[in-house]
């Protein structure tokens, strides 16, 4: 097993990480309405922890634009790199979503996180950290909705409601199946809220979490398995 290397300068407290997000949150693009659903392949990244050993791991998994047929998967597994502050959980997984993007032989398209990007209390999580780190439209796609409001969205698929922090919109709910609850789609980088949410739609054909999060996750944990066993 080959643990990956944390780069050199990553934050290691609290006041560091901040200061990196705010140097790098006026970096990310907002107007840029991002590849149409369907043109491009989706790459699903998500990480699982062994907090006994310190390691996570993580998983990248393209698949095809049309099909949402696997095309390529790579994993990294490295040390956790930053203590757990609610937040600041990018900077624990970036280094090893970066190395498993890296392995990746095929070109990325439009990655989808299991996570969060302008629907952050700083504007400027995973999604939009990755974004700026890789120069790729990302967006992120969570199961709840952090500290924000919403209205429930109507019952049949495809029906939304903004996602609110003080009144603005920094995401939506979104509803993937009739009936089912919503997700929690934000722009990341270099794609819009409405392009992140045809997105979302596109990857939702038969379950209520997107096809790139539930290969991805089903990976990461499969990576972290082999590498402690």
């Amino acid at each position: 097993m080959t643990i990956i290397h944390t780069p050199d300068g990553w934050p290691t407290d609290e006041a560091a990480a901040l200061a990196v997000q705010d140097e790098l949150r006026g970096r990310v693009v907002l107007d840029e309405p991002g590849p149409l659903p369907g043109t491009v392949p989706i790459t699903g990244v998500d990480v699982a922890y062994d907090d006994e050993r310190d390691l996570v791991a993580a998983a990248a998994v393209v698949l095809d634009a049309r099909t949402l047929a696997v095309v390529e998967e790579a994993t990294a597994v490295g040390r956790v790199s930053f203590p757990y502050v609610p937040g600041l959980l990018a900077f624990r997984e970036i280094p090893a979503v970066l190395a498993a993007l890296d392995a990746l032989t095929t070109a990325p398209g439009v990655v989808v996180c299991d996570g969060y990007g302008q629907a952050h209390p700083r504007r400027f999580g995973l999604a939009s950290h990755l974004g700026v780190l890789t120069g790729l439209p990302v967006i992120g796609v969570a199961k709840n909705p952090f500290t924000f409001t919403y209205e429930q969205p109507a019952p049949e698929r495809g029906a939304s409601s903004p996602l609110l922090a003080d009144g603005e919109e920094v995401g939506r709910a979104l509803r993937t199946q009739d009936g089912v609850k919503p997700v929690f789609v934000s722009a990341g980088h270099r794609v819009t809220l409405a392009g992140a949410c045809a997105h979302t739609l596109h990857l939702t054909p038969r379950y209520r979490i997107p096809e790139s999060t539930r290969r991805a996750d089903a990976l990461c944990r499969r990576a972290l398995k082999e590498a402690t066993a």
